[in-house]
């Protein structure tokens, strides 16, 4: 059994310890040590890094009641080593799980969620809820108070307390959820409203988590997620975002407290721009007909073909075929491009009497495409090669 020192002194960053084992683990090694300070990956809370003597410590995994270190060199049975965490890593991890509790207690007393996971990854943590009546969702209010709730412990510097209890103090704890394990039961105590069994490493007192940050409330897989950054993590975000704040209003030529108003103006400005260019695209573009009915091609029956690609939304390219077709004698193939995927709308003049419906969709099918309408007029979408299908169709009937 692995005497694991970091149970009673998270904060202890070397330590010396005898090698009991090592085994090859493809081109690295794992490490067995009488005793050790590295936190391995359990709970949610990733594993510590650090070194073992000039070894790198690149993973950490409990087996049974045995602590092994995959490291990047062979240690010998029986040598004694030095031990050294990477205290940035650790404590960040440190800020991160305890944030998990403030968060977790401050929905289960303020809403009655009940925590049942939690995930730290390098950048963001996250915790999923089973909320009351499979609620998935809280409103912007409801984070608010939460993250309200947590940040006044913090600023309280409520303190946060680590210890084994024998079994009748343990049945006689206010814990707010049961243990997941029978034997060797760790409670974690932050304040005087927070009270679990846990297995990770927390500061000695909230205050040391300095700010928590709620990101995110979002459904996942039945649960609420809540995403949140804590510490160092949640000033950099803060920094971040002031940073991003203040070099967009000098950009708008504003100050912070009316960005979002510069911006909302600015999109108004954008909607009315945009809607100015369609409309002129709109007109040039239906100006465009007289011409292109003068340079139709002619069928062997007497028809006027129209197939080209035009710059065209949907509602244009259906606007401009009805137009062409107000001639007699016109076949209008046209097709909008929007990368790798046309849209095509197939029109005739109603003296014509070739079946549009039939013409699109027997020219999109072998391609990948379909389509289909009215004799007089069609509408799909496919590869560009449609277009040109639909011409050879055409061009080769009597």
């Amino acid at each position: 059994m692995t005497h694991r020192l970091y149970y009673d002194a998270p904060y202890q960053t070397s330590f010396t310890a005898q090698v009991l084992a090592c085994r090859p683990n493809g081109s690295a090694f794992d490490v067995l040590l009488d005793q050790t300070a590295f936190y391995p990956t359990s709970g949610g809370q990733p594993f510590d890094t650090g070194t073992l003597g000039s070894a790198r410590v690149t993973d950490v995994n409990v087996q049974g009641d045995d602590v092994w270190h995959t490291v990047t060199e062979a240690l010998a049975p029986g040598q004694t080593v030095q031990g050294q965490i990477d205290w940035p890593r650790r404590f960040d991890h440190m800020q991160q799980h305890a944030a998990d509790h403030m968060i977790a207690s401050a929905l289960h007393r303020l809403m009655g969620g009940v925590t049942i996971g939690l995930h730290i990854s390098a950048d963001v943590s996250t915790i999923d809820v089973a909320m009351p009546e499979g609620k998935t969702r809280i409103t912007p209010e409801d984070i608010r108070r939460i993250e309200q709730d947590v940040n006044e412990r913090i600023w309280q510097d409520v303190p946060i307390r680590c210890w084994f209890p024998g079994p009748e103090e343990l049945a006689a704890l206010p814990l707010r959820k049961p243990p997941t394990v029978e034997e060797h039961v760790r409670i974690v105590a932050i304040g005087s409203d927070e009270m679990v069994a846990c297995g990770g490493t927390h500061p000695a007192t909230a205050g040391q988590l300095g700010l928590v940050r709620i990101l995110s409330v979002t459904p996942a897989r039945g649960k609420m997620r809540v995403a949140f950054l804590a510490g160092q993590r949640a000033l950099a975000d803060y920094q971040r975002c002031h940073q991003a704040a203040h070099e967009a209003a000098s950009l708008l030529s504003t100050g912070v407290a009316q960005l979002c108003g510069s911006v909302a103006a600015l999109q108004e400005k954008l909607r009315q721009a945009e809607y100015a260019l369609t409309q002129l695209r709109r007109e040039q573009l239906l100006s465009r007909a007289e011409q292109m009915l003068a340079e139709a091609e002619p069928l062997p029956d007497g028809t006027r073909l129209i197939a080209r690609f035009v710059e065209a939304d949907a509602e244009l390219l259906r606007d401009l075929a009805s137009r062409l077709i107000t001639a007699p004698g016109v076949i209008a193939l046209l097709g909008a491009d929007n990368g790798g995927q046309a849209a095509f709308v197939f029109g005739r003049s109603g003296d014509v009497r070739q079946d549009m419906g039939a013409l699109l969709r027997d020219s999109a099918r072998p391609l990948g495409g379909k389509g289909g309408g009215r004799p007089d007029f069609a509408q799909g979408g496919g590869p560009a090669g449609v277009l040109h299908a639909a011409c050879q169709a055409l061009r080769s009937m009597p």
